[in-house]
């Protein structure tokens, strides 16, 4: 018996999921492509760019939109049951709220899995793909706020890179090295650096200058190229061009980790990994938080009211997340409790309604 419920309420669910998260996907495709509007026309850039650009990202769309989807789509489908008297029947023929929650946290299997694999495999390249798509299309270089480039610490060298090409190579590259007392030894002038895959990796540098300092005295050579042996590989320099909330964890992990051994903050981006451990699990919360209303007498009710409550609590639950991603790195929280506090606010919430139900 209880696998026909099972199957049934997974067909109802995933079929209500499956058609908010097109509703969803196309509505955000939509702006996406507004917003591209403005660089139409510029620098070669055209409508079909803007238009592949835009189905690049919705891997991305996908695995930030699906846990709304999932809220809104079960809620839909559970008040719909609700509405035909389905459930009613369903739990005067011993049908606990306990069972209907088991039988949810499985039907929540398969987004759980589904937000892993976008979230991991699919999204991050693809996203990676779109912006070095873009930046092709518009001639365009990574772009930075310092004029001067782009500025980062690599042990006891600071690097200098004024460009940053779409395919990760780089050009004008300038790199101060200093010795354990924090003095200035030689500065390296490059004019074009590629990441070589060989060994351990390392960038070969071209159209070098270099200048060596030794106490008062100054020596100048030029090599035809150099090899600079650095932890900054193209993956690492990948987030200029990507949101640390669209990087694979491997991706953020080693970012977290070059950060650590410069002895730089790396919250922004701890916070980020830890949303993207815990980002599969939303679903299985908002399913939980669909049931309450599901459990509701009708009169308290309808479908449209709920369903419009679910669009509100999905707008609050992706406000959250931002909100406390924001707040965890202004005020150093501990990245893991800014990461979970949404998810366990919307949990308590589901859990107090699901008693409050119950005691009726």
């Amino acid at each position: 018996m209880n696998r026909i419920l099972l199957a049934y309420f997974a067909r109802e669910i995933y079929g209500a999921t499956l058609m908010v998260l097109l509703a969803f996907l196309g509505l955000f495709a939509f702006f996406d492509f507004v917003n591209e509007l403005d660089s139409i026309g510029k620098d070669g850039y055209q409508v079909q760019h803007a238009l592949l650009y835009v189905a690049m990202i919705v891997p991305g769309r996908v695995y930030e939109l699906l846990p709304v989807a999932v809220l809104i789509g079960s809620l839909y489908a559970l008040t719909t049951l609700a509405r035909h008297s389905e459930i009613t029947v369903m739990r005067a023929s011993g049908l606990s709220t306990t069972t209907m929650l088991w039988m949810l946290g499985l039907i929540g299997c398969l987004p759980v899995a589904l937000t892993f694999i976008f979230g991991e495999y699919i999204a991050p390249p693809a996203e990676s793909a779109a912006q070095q798509w873009r930046l092709t299309a518009t001639n365009s270089t990574v772009s930075q706020q310092l004029r001067s480039g782009l500025w980062v610490k690599d042990g006891q060298r600071m690097v200098n890179v004024r460009t940053l090409l779409p395919d990760r190579s780089m050009e004008k590259v300038r790199i101060y090295t200093f010795d354990d007392d924090g003095a200035l030894r030689a500065i390296s002038d490059a004019g074009h650096g590629k990441y070589i895959r060989e060994g351990d990796g390392y960038w070969h540098l071209t159209d070098v200058t270099q200048t060596n300092f030794f106490g008062e005295r100054t020596m100048m050579s030029t090599p035809s190229e150099l090899v600079w042996k650095s932890t900054l590989t193209p993956e690492v320099l990948s987030v200029l061009m990507v949101q640390p909330e669209r990087m694979s964890v491997a991706n953020l992990w080693a970012y977290i980790r070059h950060l650590r051994e410069n002895q730089q903050s790396a919250d922004r981006y701890e916070i980020a990994l830890w949303k993207k451990l815990i980002a599969p699990f939303a679903s299985l919360v908002m399913l939980a938080l669909a049931l309450p209303f599901a459990l509701t007498h009708e009169r308290s009710g309808g479908v449209s009211v709920k369903v419009f409550l679910g669009v509100m609590l999905g707008v609050a639950f992706y406000l959250l997340n931002g909100l406390f991603s924001s707040l965890g790195v202004i005020n150093s929280w501990m990245p893991m409790m800014a990461a979970i506090t949404p998810s366990l606010l919307f949990l308590t919430a589901a859990a107090m309604m699901l008693y409050m139900v119950e005691r009726r």
